[in-house]
């Protein structure tokens, strides 16, 4: 599995929950918010696979640290922090060639306009979770907008990539099982 790099200087986490049905929550810092997407396989180090990224509305920041059970309502389930880190946008400065937007006022203004436009590249620097990617709008789906997670080639790639062989937390190292066993609502400390 990779590991982390230094680097990046927005936030990211992904969450794993199990609410009606099992997903990953894809979040991106962006202008103090972390807008979401739903990533029904989870995502993928392998760039052969496109993941569909279903967009949830944006969260607080302090989210990114929630592990545990959501007890009812919308949404209710187990949620794990699956991966963590930091990440910097990129720019296509030539085909195939990107270059990471440092500094985080620039890198949020870029992140923010790219997202817009709906082609998102970004460097993530997690623990499970390396290298380029791309989050791409498509178009709709019935009401709904839809968009892809798209893995770049780089030296972070692994052929055949499965989200759910990884099933510790980034956090706190619990399994969902263990995570459920510790109760609802509970919000532990997991990340600063």
């Amino acid at each position: 599995m990779p590991k982390a790099e230094e680097g990046g200087c927005l936030a990211f986490v992904v969450q794993k929950h199990k609410a009606r049905a099992l997903h990953y929550d894809f979040r991106l810092e962006i202008r103090g918010v972390m807008p979401s997407w739903s990533i029904p396989k989870g995502p993928t180090l392998d760039p052969s696979v496109r993941r569909l990224a279903m967009p949830t509305g944006p969260h607080d920041l302090e989210y990114r640290k929630f592990e545990g059970v959501i007890g009812s309502g919308y949404g209710a389930g187990v949620v794990m922090v699956w991966d963590a880190g930091t990440y910097n946008p990129e720019l296509e400065v030539a085909r195939g060639i990107r270059e990471e937007v440092n500094g985080r006022g620039l890198a949020d203004r870029t992140a923010a306009e790219e997202m817009e436009k709906g082609n998102l590249k970004f460097r993530l620097y997690g623990r499970k979770l390396t290298g380029s990617f791309a989050l791409v709008r498509t178009g709709m789906m019935g009401t709904k907008e839809s968009w892809l997670l798209i893995k770049h080639k780089d030296g972070s790639c692994v052929e055949g990539y499965d989200a759910n062989s990884y099933d510790l937390s980034a956090a706190s190292n619990l399994t969902m099982s263990e995570i459920a066993e510790k109760g609802t609502g509970e919000k532990r400390p997991t990340l600063d």
